[in-house]
């Protein structure tokens, strides 16, 4: 599986922003896929996640501005962010998680969010 992350840039704060991650290869629609930031200077961590079934999790600081989909069909899965702020700045990755069977993670390259004050 590869996963191709796209859609960051620079946004002023209180801006929106839409990424778009493409897989490629099978087994998309069981995947738990995944968006993850890595600030400057800090370690990567979970934003938000979204089942094969469609329920999603957040992490507190994007509840209510962000919004993780995907569309199976079409192998993409998306993040809307809106009402960004500056501590939002950071390398987004996609990540895909094969859950049946021993687990296996697959990331993309990542995508630079920049917001500024």
């Amino acid at each position: 599986v590869q996963l191709q992350a796209s859609g960051g840039g620079l946004v002023q704060a209180g801006g929106s922003l839409r990424l778009s991650c493409a897989a490629s290869g099978s087994g998309f629609g069981s995947m738990v896929m995944g968006w993850y930031r890595r600030p400057p200077g800090e370690q990567r961590d979970l934003v938000a996640s979204i089942r094969s079934d469609g329920s999603s999790h957040y992490v507190d600081s994007v509840k209510g501005r962000f919004s993780i989909s995907r569309d199976n069909a079409k192998n993409m899965v998306y993040l809307q962010m809106n009402s960004l702020k500056p501590e939002d700045t950071g390398v987004y990755y996609c990540s895909g998680l094969v859950v049946a069977g021993t687990p296996i993670a697959y990331w993309g390259q990542g995508t630079q969010v920049t917001v500024s004050s």
